[in-house]
């Protein structure tokens, strides 16, 4: 992609609030972000790029994932709504893409093609409402919602349980790698209060160093 056409990269205007915030409150946090310079979290893209990416995404490696959005990307002449319901199914699924994969990105055109998805709104929104209406979309769980709202909008306080790296890192750094549960992971985060989305971000860095994007 040329540097004219590379999509802008945008970041959060809370983050050094958020450094010194986590790094007074949490002992963990206090030896981590100090570890990591100016990395910062970024989004790129618009938001139905984003949601496409993510269901090309599950349930595949990075590696494989990044393999078949790079096939996919080819098909439309730009990444909308609009253009992925005029592509033939078999093409999509010569890109690499499940037949169920395609269902889900057909349902997710149609609800940004139709309006059912109120992208404008979502500033006005909160987190919940927003996971709510991005989950009556096929091939949308939680987790994905929560992950958007993370790299996309970029909302500072959210704390994604069902995420394995989460789990996996807070056990690692606050438990002396022992099994945690939900609520053991729920009270960690009580003190990265409002900015759970930083702590996470920082958590998944202590398990690899190299930030994801989506």
């Amino acid at each position: 992609m040329s540097p004219a056409l590379a999509p802008k990269v945008y970041t959060p205007d809370y983050w050094e609030e958020a450094c010194k915030h986590l790094m007074k409150k949490d002992r963990v946090m206090k030896r981590l972000i100090p570890l990591h310079g100016d990395a910062c979290l970024q989004t790129r893209g618009d938001a139905f790029t984003t949601l496409a990416r993510s269901i090309v995404g599950q349930q595949i490696s990075v590696k494989a994932a990044q393999t078949v959005w790079d096939r996919f990307t080819q098909l439309p002449k730009r990444m909308t709504a609009a253009n992925v319901l005029k592509l033939k199914v078999d093409d999509m699924r010569a890109a690499g893409l499940s037949a169920r994969k395609v269902e889900y990105l057909v349902d997710l055109a149609l609800h940004f093609d139709s309006g059912a998805i109120r992208a404008p709104a979502w500033k006005d929104m909160d987190d919940e409402a927003i996971i709510t209406e991005l989950v009556g979309i096929r091939g949308i769980g939680r987790w994905t919602a929560e992950m958007f709202l993370i790299f996309h909008l970029m909302r500072p306080n959210v704390l994604p349980l069902d995420d394995v790296g989460l789990i996996n890192g807070i056990s690692r750094s606050y438990f002396s790698g022992e099994s945690v549960s939900r609520s053991d992971a729920r009270e960690v985060a009580a003190a990265w209060a409002p900015f759970c989305s930083v702590a996470t971000w920082y958590i998944w860095r202590s398990l690899d160093p190299i930030p994801v994007e989506y």
